[in-house]
């Protein structure tokens, strides 16, 4: 049976997290979000002392302290490549053997994650059932819905921000709180976000062309029905 990948990049705020959960319902696709395996990590070592074992991951000869990698996320910074490439490709490789096909949401986001993810994905699904979108927009927007981003407390689904609920102060699918990332969507968050998209995560389109796989950039300052209707044309 064939399994398939789609692959969604953008900046900030690009829809990434809006259009994996869309794609999700409409193909029956795992939506595989990075950002939930590293704030699962962070959850668990949050209470930790230093000498716990349990608060670092050993990769090779290198050792990751959970908590200093969460520290680099909070502050809008990415987090170590090996660390985040580790804990990706164990979920990954654990979904692969259930059967799920996959939609991966920013990832990978850097050079060296792009290496080696790219490569054990074309092993475990094939180049030919691999697709890679680029969800595209402009510096001003990123910082306009990043400002005004909120999640559902519940589901974590991402809200839209438009005039209809911008006074919304619950969840209108699950009754939960409507709340926003503190720290990561603040302004100089943002900014600190996008200059590393720019430097760190943009340069991995290279690797990922060179490894055979199309990248099909889209307009992503187009309603979200339009963006969702040209990615499903090109996936399809």
């Amino acid at each position: 049976m064939k399994k398939e990948i789609i692959m969604l990049f953008g900046p900030p705020g690009a829809g990434k997290g809006t259009q994996s959960e869309l794609l999700s319902d409409k193909l029956g696709f795992y939506y595989f979000e990075t950002s939930r395996i590293l704030e699962k990590e962070f959850k668990k070592a949050e209470n930790l002392s230093e000498r716990s074992s349990k608060r670092f991951i050993i990769i090779g000869k290198e050792k990751f302290d959970i908590l200093a990698e969460k520290k680099l996320w909070e502050d809008g910074l990415l987090c170590s490549p090996s660390f985040v490439t580790y804990l990706v490709k164990i979920a990954i490789k654990k979904l692969s053997d259930e059967g799920e096909e996959l939609i991966l949401a920013g990832s990978p986001r850097t050079m060296p994650e792009a290496k080696e993810l790219v490569p054990f994905l074309k092993k475990l699904y094939g180049k030919e059932n691999i697709k890679a979108v680029l969800i595209d927009i402009g510096p001003k927007e990123t910082i306009f819905r990043n400002s005004n981003r909120r999640l559902c407390e519940l589901m974590r689904h991402p809200v839209l921000y438009n005039s209809e609920t911008k006074n919304l102060k619950k969840c209108t699918l699950d009754g939960s709180k409507l709340i926003r990332r503190e720290g990561l969507d603040d302004l100089d968050s943002i900014k600190v976000r996008l200059d590393q998209y720019k430097e760190r995560t943009l340069p991995i389109f290279d690797i990922i062309k060179k490894q055979g796989i199309e990248i099909k950039k889209i307009n992503g300052e187009q309603t979200p029905s339009d963006v969702h209707e040209a990615i499903l044309k090109y996936v399809s």
